[in-house]
């Protein structure tokens, strides 16, 4: 039987592990009847929109949005300088 080595175990380790036992004792007092968290589900599917529209607008905005000729031209550009330092061409 292996031994568990728990001094070396990383913090996102344990958040996850936490997390998963939370989940299922969410579920099963969801199975049982009894409703652990004072949300509505009307409350949760505000919250699930709002989260999901957030977090696409971070990433689109968070990206190189590259509109005009200008900008476009600057990205053939800089994916130029990348693929030569790729290749070890350019300092």
């Amino acid at each position: 039987m292996k031994k568990f080595n728990f001094s070396s175990v990383t913090v996102a380790t344990w958040v996850r592990t936490a997390l998963l036992a939370v989940a299922l004792i969410n579920q099963l007092l969801s199975i049982l009847g009894i409703n652990p968290l004072p949300f509505s589900d009307a409350r949760v599917e505000q919250f699930v929109t709002f989260m999901f529209t957030a977090v696409t607008a971070i990433i689109a905005f968070w990206k190189n949005q590259s509109f005009t000729k200008a900008a476009q031209n600057a990205d053939v550009q800089m994916k130029m300088v990348k693929a030569k330092k790729k290749q070890g061409d350019y300092r």
